[in-house]
């Protein structure tokens, strides 16, 4: 008992540090995106290229799900994951703030933000895979790790936004790189102090009773893939998010060229969605955990159209009319927009932990992720070709708010088709 009651406290120091450093990478991007359009001076189209195709790396995460299922070093399977993703990000990191002071180049830039992503995919695959091996304990209370370490990292990417303003417009963006290194190489050498037995996670079986290679996972995959109330739920999440053509990189051009809004009022704009974040998780925990997964995840798919309807408005200029200042919208609205589309993968990592079979916790976890960020990726493309099709520019954002009421209608469509969602409680009505 006491010696379970201690792997879960370090299960929580592990995935809680872990997660809140995931979430702290807000403060090293919202530096690159000033950098990218102060220094090197990219247009709206190519920084919203550029923070898309720098996800690339997040497509593979079925990969590093498998080979963390199967391939063990010495004897440990999840903790060396985390210590070389950890790596990974610090060199990274830490390479592009010394390189960005001989004026870095767009492409080597761009390559160091690829790597590190991959080192933040294979880190963000070995932590849920241990959310959802440990959510299998008898003792474990359904959805209270996962929103654990969803509060974890909206209290990094509070920090870190609110911090990386004011690095910003004090130091530099440069300065923003340098710090998340550093704190990237803190996440490696703590990590390298923690041994997985003393975590106390479940035997990792194969769920068909083979072998434990890498084949036999791939093949334990497809099998878990191919029972409908999994596969269908992927594929509504994927579509809702693929489906809209998100414009961030306009967005943050308006923010900051055509409004004028400094690095501080924009990272304080993070700061409240991220807030909206930790309040979701804390929510989610002490009162939404027993409620279907299809109902809070088509809730949030509305209140998102609600949103970029909102956005709608204020690009037209309704608010200001109104009395608002945009500097209010920006600060209470645009942030809480942004991070409004990740509330609903709670729910549905939950859904997701509740149907896995134990032995595919790592390959399943980074399909789902994988699929996601796949998602996400498509959809900013989808914003890119959006923006060229409504003729925004770097001087033009008049046919802006035509491309908002576009995303709007997109963000509803998915709506239509949440029946693929497995939803538990359908299921035992129909039982009965």
């Amino acid at each position: 008992m006491s010696s379970d009651g201690g792997g879960s406290r370090r299960i929580r120091w592990l995935l809680g540090f872990g997660f809140f450093v995931q979430g702290f990478r807000g403060f090293p991007w919202l530096g690159a995106n000033f950098f990218l359009t102060d220094e090197l001076r990219v247009n709206p189209s190519v920084l919203q290229l550029l923070q898309n195709s720098a996800n690339l790396p997040m497509v593979a995460k079925p990969i590093y799900g498998v080979v963390s299922d199967a391939v063990y070093f010495f004897g440990q399977h999840r903790v060396p994951y985390i210590a070389f993703g950890a790596l990974l990000q610090a060199v990274s990191w830490l390479a592009i703030a010394f390189l960005a002071r001989s004026n870095v180049s767009i492409l080597a830039l761009s390559l160091y933000l690829l790597l590190s992503n991959l080192g933040a995919s294979v880190v963000e695959v070995a932590n849920d895979a241990i959310v959802a091996e440990a959510g299998k304990r008898k003792s474990a209370s359904s959805g209270e790790l996962p929103s654990f370490v969803w509060m974890a990292s909206s209290l990094g990417g509070i920090l870190g936004n609110l911090l990386g303003g004011i690095a910003i417009k004090t130091f530099s963006s440069q300065s923003t790189f340098l710090v998340f290194g550093l704190l990237a190489l803190l996440q490696f050498l703590v990590t390298l102090n923690i041994r997985e037995k003393s975590l106390n996670l479940p035997e990792n079986h194969s769920p068909s009773g083979g072998g434990g290679g890498i084949k036999s996972h791939v093949s334990d995959l497809s099998r878990v893939l191919r029972k409908p109330e999994i596969s269908y739920s992927i594929a509504w999440m994927a579509l809702s998010t693929a489906l809209v053509p998100v414009l961030t990189g306009t967005m943050f051009f308006y923010q900051t060229k055509i409004l004028n809004m400094d690095a501080s009022l924009l990272g304080i704009s993070k700061v409240v969605g991220q807030v909206a974040m930790l309040l979701w998780g804390v929510a989610y925990n002490r009162w939404l955990k027993t409620t279907s997964p299809r109902k809070l995840i088509a809730a949030i798919q509305g209140t998102i159209a609600v949103f970029v309807v909102s956005d709608l408005l204020f690009v037209r200029g309704v608010y200001r009319d109104l009395g608002v200042a945009d500097s209010v919208y920006v600060l209470f609205v645009s942030g809480i927009l942004e991070t409004l589309f990740y509330f609903k993968n709670l729910p549905f990592t939950v859904l997701m932990t509740r149907l896995c079979p134990r032995g595919c916790e790592g390959s399943l976890m980074a399909f789902v992720m994988s699929a996601i960020a796949l998602a996400f990726i498509v959809s900013g493309y989808l914003g890119i070709v959006l923006a060229s099709f409504v003729e925004v520019t770097v001087d033009d954002h008049s046919g802006f708010a035509g491309g908002l009421a576009v995303e709007a209608v997109c963000v509803v469509v998915p709506l239509v088709f949440t029946s693929w969602i497995y939803d538990e409680e359908e299921k035992s009505k129909k039982e009965e």
